[in-house]
Parts: structure tokens; sequence; C-alpha cells
């Protein structure tokens, strides 16, 4: 079992509903331990977990993990910028194939994590087109979209308004001003995780982004956060502090806090959260 970070809780905190909007179930790191990080989330109330996708093999990992767990788990399927490099032939067409066919599978609610990623300039006109296919996709399916932008988040914010995309969220989140500035313009989605709890730079986009356009994630399994997190498996159990930091950034309580951004993911995603819990609904 994971450690506990920080098992402190008010009453009232008990009855909150908690979300993570971006996480990898489907990834290697998970395989081993997911029923554990699926009954963590359930004890710290964290109610849905969207399982995003890098790859086809992920895409499909991700359909089935959100089957298993129907309620709590959803899939958002598609190809991350980090993974152009080491498509196979035909790949993105599979994938392109696979969110198609499951349009109508409510297990499904986005197409993610795509996007672009500076830190990947050899394959640069290849994510171009990986990003472009997706984002026709997301418009013919009426699917919101995750958007990858490290680096490059100018570039990204510029080109979505050219596609016609019913929701768009940014995740992780790290600026600059401008582009932050532009996206909530545009109405866009920004999601932010444990680093919002010690880093000044990510408080501060918190701080500029309306709560209404906020939702928090965890990234997992990542691994690169520090303390209070530093040593412990990433999992949606870290979402109740990233939470609290939000709460005190905003200057305000975690109750409403928490019960927002279980409604900005409903409206995001266009689902109706389930309650694990009777007594607690």
């Amino acid at each position: 079992m994971n450690a506990a970070v920080d098992t402190a809780r008010t009453d009232r905190e008990i009855f909150l509903r908690f979300v993570d909007a971006h996480i990898h179930l489907s990834d290697k790191e998970y395989a081993e331990c997911i029923d554990e990080v699926v009954q963590e989330a359930r004890m710290a109330n964290v109610v849905a977990l969207v399982s995003n996708s890098v790859d086809l093999k992920t895409s499909i990992k991700s359909l089935e993990l959100a089957e298993k767990y129907r309620g709590l788990v959803y899939a958002a399927l598609g190809i991350q910028p980090g993974s152009v490099d080491h498509l196979t032939d035909g790949e993105l067409e599979r994938t392109l194939d696979l969110i198609s066919k499951q349009r109508m599978n409510k297990a499904m609610v986005a197409i993610g994590e795509i996007g672009l990623d500076s830190n990947h300039m050899g394959s640069w006109n290849d994510q171009l087109k990986v990003f472009d296919e997706m984002l026709r996709c997301a418009e013919r399916m009426g699917l919101p979209v995750i958007i990858h932008s490290r680096g490059v988040a100018e570039q990204v914010v510029e080109r979505l308004p050219s596609y016609k995309l019913e929701k768009v969220l940014l995740h992780f989140f790290t600026g600059p001003a401008d582009a932050l500035s532009k996206a909530i313009e545009n109405g866009y989605y920004v999601s932010e995780g444990p680093v919002v709890v010690y880093s000044e730079s990510i408080r501060e986009v918190v701080r500029k982004v309306p709560i209404t356009n906020l939702l928090t994630e965890t990234d997992g399994p990542v691994r690169f956060y520090k303390p209070p997190f530093k040593g412990n498996r990433t999992t949606p159990a870290f979402i109740p502090q990233v939470v609290r930091a939000i709460a005190d950034i905003k200057n305000t309580d975690v109750q409403g806090v928490a019960e927002e951004i279980a409604g900005n993911f409903e409206q995001f995603f266009n689902l109706k959260l389930m309650c694990h819990d009777v007594s607690r609904c």
C-alpha cells in the first residue's frame, strides 16, 4: 500500500468529492498495483479518474480499465507528442479508427493526451501532423481534448482556435502569462496537480485561472514531485492536498473548491459523477 502523504481531514472533508482529470493508469508502472491505486482513490474520496493515453497500446488499455472500473475510471484516447518518434506504421490511423469506433462508448470521454512538446523538436513536423489529425478527429466527433503543451504553450493556444473544438483542457499548464490570458479568454480549462502545493509559479497560474475553469490532476505515475509527495507512488490520493492548496491560493474554503472542481469535471466531460459510498451521497 502506498504511504499516506497527508491523512488529516476535517469532518466536513470526509464528505467531499475529488477528481483526477489526468492520470496515466494505463502506464506500465501501474500494471502490478492498479487495484491498490484504485482503492487508494476511493479511500481518498476521489470519485472520478480520467486515464489518459500516449499511444495505441495505452489507448486500448485505458478503455479496458474504464470498463473494469466503470463509473470511476474514464478513458481519454490519443497519441502524446513524446510518442510520435516511436509510432509504428499505421498506428496513427489505427488509433483514429479506435476512437471513431468507441464514439458511443460512454467510458470514453475525451481525446488525450495530445499536443506538442519542445523537448522533442527532432520530430516537430510529425508532431504537427499527429496533432492536426487528432484535433480534426475531435472536431468530427464532438469530443473534448486534453492538451500537452510543454515549452510551446503560445504556439498551441494560437493554433487551437482554427479548429471547432467542443472543449479544451490545458493539462499541467506552466505559462507563459500571455498564453494563459488568451486561453482563459477562449474559455479553455486548466488542470494543475501536486506541484501547486510547493511551486510559486504554478500557484501564480492558479491565482489567475477562474475557479470555473480549473480542474485537478496528478499526471501519475510521474515521480519528480518534491516534499510532501517525494518518495510516494503518485496516486489520486494526492488530490485532496491539491484542493487544499487551491483553496488557500483562492482564499476560500476547501468544501467550496472541491465541489466547484467536481462540477467543472462534470461539465467538461459531459457526465454525472457517481457516489461510491451511499452514506455520503
